[in-house]
């Protein structure tokens, strides 16, 4: 079943309100099996709410359309959507009494005039009960499809969604052939550009058809999302997982889990299942890299604790570093930064640590270092590495960057110690 979605209001397309409701209602849908053309934004006006609804139908012969139903003067979008189906409105003597009784229990009896237009339905239309607010849903149907008519308050579409829309919509597939699905997997990568896992897939996305790959850019990695569409539950799940089987040896070192797992929280498990602890020594990111690990539950069976050595003299202070070392090589360098989780892993009595110390910027710059240089270092037990890297983006980016490298350094040691000893 094919399916398109208008989203009604004009501060929608003036950029003052989010439209989540469309991404809410596609998500819903897409799990039973419905598979969404194209989602539309109209203001309201009723000309462009009857075309786009018109259109929808046209097209897929179903559509869901939310806002406009409320008791203002600039909520028509019933009685565009009614004029659309040659329908004349009229009070449903049911809802109304429910609507009174509602607000007589609030203690603001006699209910407003505005509100009693809220009662008004297309003639046949199915009222679909709004049990958390006083604008029903609407489902009409005719030979052209089927239009189902929602409130655009998030919590109130949510529940008449959930309630009464996907029902009689999954029913309406039975009817109409087997039960198919839609299903997603997530693999998190990071440490690769967009443009680099492309390259690096090639061909490997025709392979894995009739599942598909979508490219999800995060900033500080690239999901990549994998959808089977439109297959029965069994073989949907069965093309995913030969799709993530085929991927994951391209793929190698650059997927660090599934679904929304955080990079912390790989590294926190790896260690945990090493027996090791873990200590961190952070200059430019300022305490990211401790706070990302922190807020993973458990991270205390892990994580010794850190050090924010910001200044030189913090890190002669507190890591015990060579003052000629910072001199002949500078806070951002390779040398100070094996020094920095040397230190900390000393001070700390731990097994792993890691280290960052770089330019952030907009300011400190140079020829040789420009901004956006970082070097990184991490140890586990014997193993050492260390990195430079070139970050891109303003102050916040280079930041949050370092501490997502940074911890995929960790765990990229951490996986393969064997690689570099120290």
């Amino acid at each position: 079943m094919d399916l398109e979605i208008v989203t009604i209001g004009t501060e929608l397309l003036l950029g003052f309100t989010l439209d989540r409701n469309a991404a809410e209602i596609a998500q819903t849908i897409a799990a039973a099996g419905i598979r969404v053309g194209r989602t539309t934004t109209v203001p309201d006006r009723g000309p462009e709410i009857q075309q786009a609804v018109r259109e929808a139908l046209e097209r897929t012969g179903a559509v869901i359309a939310t806002g406009g139903l409320g008791p203002t003067r600039d909520d028509v979008t019933k009685r565009a959507v009614a004029e659309l189906f040659s329908l004349p409105l009229e009070v449903d003597t049911e809802y109304l009494h429910l609507l009174e009784e509602r607000f007589a229990g609030l203690g603001r009896s006699p209910m407003p005039e505005s509100n009693r237009t809220q009662a008004e339905v297309p003639r046949g239309a199915i009222v679909l009960p709004n049990r958390r607010g006083t604008a029903p849903g609407l489902w009409l149907e005719d030979a052209r499809g089927v239009a189902v008519l929602l409130p655009g308050v998030p919590h109130e579409m949510r529940g008449l969604m959930r309630d009464e829309v996907l029902p009689r919509l999954s029913e309406r597939i039975r009817r109409e052939g087997p039960a198919i699905v839609t299903r997603s997997r997530t693999l998190r990568t990071t440490g690769i550009t967009e443009s680099g896992l492309a390259s690096l897939l090639g061909d490997h996305e025709d392979q894995v058809a009739p599942v598909t790959v979508a490219y999800l850019p995060q900033g500080i990695g690239v999901d990549l999302r994998l959808t089977a569409w439109g297959l029965p539950e069994d073989e949907a799940a069965a093309a995913l997982d030969s799709a993530v089987a085929s991927l994951l040896p391209t793929l190698g070192p650059y997927v660090y889990g599934e679904g929304d797992v955080d990079l912390a929280e790989v590294v926190l498990g790896r260690l945990r299942t090493c027996g090791l602890t873990l200590s961190v020594a952070e200059s430019c990111t300022g305490g990211m890299i401790g706070a990302r690990i922190t807020a993973i539950p458990g991270s205390s069976e892990v994580f010794a604790g850190g050090v924010i050595c910001y200044t030189n003299d913090s890190k002669v202070r507190d890591l015990a570093i060579a003052e000629d070392l910072l001199q002949e090589h500078g806070a951002v360098s390779e040398a100070v930064v094996r020094a920095m989780v040397r230190g900390v892993v000393r001070r700390f009595a731990t097994e792993a640590g890691v280290a960052v110390s770089g330019i952030a910027g907009p300011g400190g710059g140079t020829i040789e270092k420009p901004v956006g240089t970082v070097w990184l270092a991490a140890r586990v037990g014997s193993a050492e590495r260390a990195v430079r890297i070139q970050f891109p983006g303003g102050r916040e980016w280079v930041r949050r960057r370092s501490a997502q490298a940074a911890l995929n350094l960790l765990r990229r040691l951490a996986t393969e110690p064997e690689q570099e000893p120290a």
